[in-house]
């Protein structure tokens, strides 16, 4: 049977999406390929809020983050963690022979701008990294008032992680001053995993000249140039199944308005709250909760594997928490194409199963 997902990624992908996962392959050295490459690039420059080159890669959202990191360093780059993912930065940094330093906060914590202030005001750093959603606490990071601090930092590269939440909220890369905007296509965007997108600042391309050893594979400069040069190709070989899925679902996305799917998202997570304030509590504070993600404290002590077994016999499934915050919370996601009837669905189930 399959379960219909409520998961922090993958998500639940809409059939038609699929069916243009299946259509005939094109040479990717061809015209029709440049045309299909400029399509997407165009609309993502619409969704991102943004004037700069968009960069594809056949790679998770963490293969542009590892490029991103080891190519725009060239002093050394602080690294700020409110859970999981942020954390996985720092490692990339690390094994990558990156200089890198980790500012961590508590989990269900946010990046607070007094923090970045202070971490940037040593000098120290040319590059910095936020997660915007994390997915493992639930937490939205308020970029806004981060971006304000930036603005004193002109020299220092701004990476932002959003996989978790392009697509699912507004996120105005340009007005936010961020150089690498990186997402995936597994989460807010509705597809199957295996292609990530970034943003590409002038800024960063001409950091990434200064920096000697970008790797290959992962090297954003080259990526950039070779599409400047080549008419927007690649290096290598790119996942065209997934580039007609996204061609294809951005034009759903831009269909239904931005605004409104902002707002779709922002109303399922209110249903979410009110249910889980409801009946348990919510990780974060109130003015950091997440608009695709919801982590919710295991006040009551359920069985939480339990309740996903019992949620899968009819055909649904929520997530357990992440890492060390596993049976003290669960979590439910509301994004992509998610509907508000299908989070009511889920609640309903639930309740049912829990007895409430």
């Amino acid at each position: 049977m399959h379960k219909k997902l409520f998961i922090p990624g993958p998500v639940e992908v809409r059939p038609d999406v699929l069916e243009k996962m299946a259509t005939p392959m094109i040479g990717h050295r061809s015209k029709d390929a440049s045309a299909l490459q400029r399509r997407i690039s165009e609309k993502l420059k619409t969704l991102f809020y943004t004037k700069e080159e968009i960069l594809l890669s056949t790679t998770s959202g963490s293969g542009l983050m590892e490029g991103a990191v080891r190519s725009c360093t060239a002093k050394r780059a602080a690294v700020f963690s409110v859970g999981a993912f942020g954390k996985r930065w720092y490692e990339m940094a690390k094994f990558n022979n990156v200089p890198a330093d980790l500012f961590e906060v508590e989990w269900g914590k946010p990046t607070t701008a007094e923090a970045v202030d202070e971490v940037l005001s040593t000098g120290k750093y040319d590059l910095i990294t936020i997660t915007h959603n994390e997915t493992s606490t639930g937490v939205m990071n308020p970029v806004e008032e981060i971006a304000e601090v930036m603005k004193k930092y002109p020299e220092v590269v701004y990476c932002l992680d959003t996989v978790s939440s392009m697509g699912g909220t507004k996120i105005e890369v340009d007005k936010l001053g961020v150089d690498i905007c990186i997402t995936s296509s597994q989460k807010a965007l509705g597809l199957p995993p295996g292609l990530a997108v970034c943003s590409f600042s002038q800024k960063a391309v001409e950091r990434a000249k200064q920096v000697p050893y970008r790797g290959l594979y992962l090297d954003l400069l080259a990526l950039y140039e070779f599409i400047q040069k080549k008419d927007y190709q690649y290096p290598s070989t790119p996942s065209l199944s997934h580039m007609f899925a996204l061609d294809y679902q951005l034009d759903r996305i831009l269909e239904e308005g931005l605004e409104n799917r902002f707002e779709r998202h922002r109303q399922m997570a209110e249903v979410v709250r009110a249910w889980a304030r409801e009946h348990f509590e919510i990780l974060p504070e109130e003015k950091y909760m997440s608009n695709t993600v919801t982590t919710i404290k295991n006040t009551r002590d359920i069985d939480v594997s339990d309740l996903n077994k019992k949620l899968g016999e009819r055909g649904l499934q929520i997530s357990n928490g992440y890492g060390k915050l596993k049976d003290k919370t669960f979590r439910i996601a509301h994004m992509a194409d998610c509907t508000m009837e299908d989070i009511k669905d889920l609640l309903r189930n639930i309740d049912d199963i829990l007895g409430f």
